[in-house]
Formats: structure tokens, sequence, C-alpha cells
């Protein structure tokens, strides 16, 4: 009869993280982040600036499409709805064109709301969240 023998405790099967070396490469990311689009704005215009936007933008529907195809193994383009939505917003907030569809807004601002872009974000945010938990509900 064989009996089984416990592990030992010293021994680990998964390598231990260092939080610290985590923490402190997290915060330079987050300040080359931040800092990078007032670098080149002010080297390079803003020419530079709206090319990396773009670029992230991209960036950021490639880690989506990445999770949903690569991890998931399901081709699902549902999820970029939700990019539109937030897209539409922040393009309706932004400019003249949502007077002209509602004469009500038109009463209150005659040449369109022009909201600020840091105001925007985070409404077009909640917004295309709202839809996408009022679709994903079951």
């Amino acid at each position: 009869m064989t009996s089984i023998q416990p592990i030992e405790s010293s021994t680990s099967l998964v390598e231990e993280r260092n939080t610290a070396k985590t923490i402190v490469i997290g915060l330079l990311t987050a300040v080359l982040v931040i800092a990078a689009p007032i670098v080149i704005g002010s080297a390079g215009g803003n020419y530079w600036v709206r090319v990396l936007d773009f670029a992230m933008l991209y960036v950021m529907l490639a880690l989506g499409l990445n999770v949903v195809v690569g991890f998931a193994g399901l081709l699902d383009l549902g999820y970029i709805a939700f990019y539109a939505v937030g897209a539409y917003t922040a393009a309706l907030l932004s400019s003249p064109h949502l007077t002209s569809q509602f004469e009500w807004i038109a009463a209150l601002a005659p040449n369109g709301l022009h909201i600020p872009f840091l105001i925007i974000v985070p409404i077009a945010m909640a917004l295309a969240a709202t839809f996408g938990i009022l679709l994903g509900a079951p």
C-alpha cells in the first residue's frame, strides 16, 4: 500500500509577483501615456497628437477583438456598436447638428451645445455603458 506524501510548503507551482515592481511599471506607463500628447503636441503640432489618438483608438478596437476572437473563439462585432453610441453622443453634443434636429434644444442653445470635450467623454461613456447593460441584460 502506497501512501500519498504531502507537497512541501516551500515549493511553489506559481511564481510570486513582485508587486512593487508592478506598481512602478504601471506608474511609469501612466506618466508616459499622460505626457506623450503634451510632449508630442509641443514638438510636432496637433497633427501628431491626432495621429496618436487614432492609433490608440485602433489599439483599443484591436484589443477588444482579440479578447472576443482570441480568448473566446467567437467572432462577434456587436461590441463595436457601443463605440458607435459613444462616438455619436460625442459628435452630437459637440456640434450644432443636435439643435437642427430638436427645436426645444435650439430654443435653449441656438448656436449648438458645444459642450467641452472633457465633459462629453464621461457622458458618452455612461450612455454607451447604459446601452450595453440594456442590450446585455437577460
